[in-house]
């Protein structure tokens, strides 16, 4: 059997290392992290193929997790909107224990086996919609439940952890387990399986953004420009496309609101 994220680590004594003997074997670990992934990346290429497939039909991608899992669904699904130009609604980050869970951990929140759906639900949740549970040991009975759940709905399901042999992977249409083995500090899944976790979650939303068009080239033309950084980035853009000085580039940016729509407008 592949070993779990729960085994004990292979070092002992970490009290006694140096800071320096610390970060190395942190390092070392960190390391095999991008080889585990290589070798699921047609599990991963299936699910995005399924996002794909969902959100051209106008439906929305969720993530549901708890604690660590939770936070990095959260994240990558906050970072769409002001990367790719979607809507807040077409990527939602869902915790167990809610947006207070974000800062501090909520006491039993994980344990639920009723509450994900109900949190769901609250974003009217249908088939149109694609959901996927994280959670590094596979078991969090927040997200087993809820991926259960969605299945009897008919909703399509995936899944990013770190246990093969997982109730969560067996339950998910589309699983995705990326076996990084006992962390350094055993039990202490927000390193390398929280390491995976986010890989995987930058392979899915950005290839799916890429594919639904929100990407020309390799320019993120759909930015938000919210603030003058990303201005004077996507006035470059524009000057890159069109030869146009950047006094010119800029108050077309400005008047159109996006890299996408200023340069459509010239043709």
């Amino acid at each position: 059997m592949k070993k779990s994220t729960e085994e004990n680590s292979k070092y002992t004594n970490l009290q006694d290392m140096s800071i320096l003997e610390l970060i190395q074997n942190i390092n070392k670990e960190d390391q095999t992290v991008s080889t585990v992934i290589k070798t699921i990346l047609p599990a991963i290429e299936r699910l995005i193929h399924e996002v794909v497939k969902q959100l051209e039909k106008g439906g929305r991608l969720f993530y549901i997790g708890a604690g660590t899992s939770g936070r990095l669904g959260i994240l990558d699904a906050s970072e769409c909107p002001p990367t790719f130009g979607v809507s807040n609604e077409k990527v939602i980050g869902i915790i167990a224990g809610g947006d207070q869970a974000i800062r501090k951990a909520v006491e039993n929140a994980e344990d639920s086996t009723t509450q994900g759906w109900k949190d769901l639900k609250t974003h009217h949740v249908n088939t149109k919609d694609v959901v996927i549970g994280i959670a590094a040991s596979g078991t969090t009975p927040y997200v087993v439940s809820t991926i259960e759940k969605c299945n009897l709905e008919g909703i399509t399901t995936g899944c990013i952890t770190c246990n093969e042999n997982s109730p969560l992977v067996r339950l998910s249409k589309f699983p995705i387990a990326a076996i990084v083995g006992p962390e350094f500090v055993t039990g202490s899944t927000r390193m390398k399986a929280g390491t995976a976790q986010k890989l995987i979650l930058n392979m899915i939303s950005t290839s799916a953004m890429i594919k639904l068009g929100h990407v020309q080239g390799n320019k993120m033309v759909d930015m938000q420009l919210s603030n003058d950084k990303l201005v004077d980035r996507g006035t470059k853009m524009i000057i890159e496309a069109t030869d146009m000085d950047y006094k010119t580039a800029q108050k077309l940016l400005l008047k159109y609101g996006s890299v996408r729509k200023a340069i459509e407008s010239l043709k």
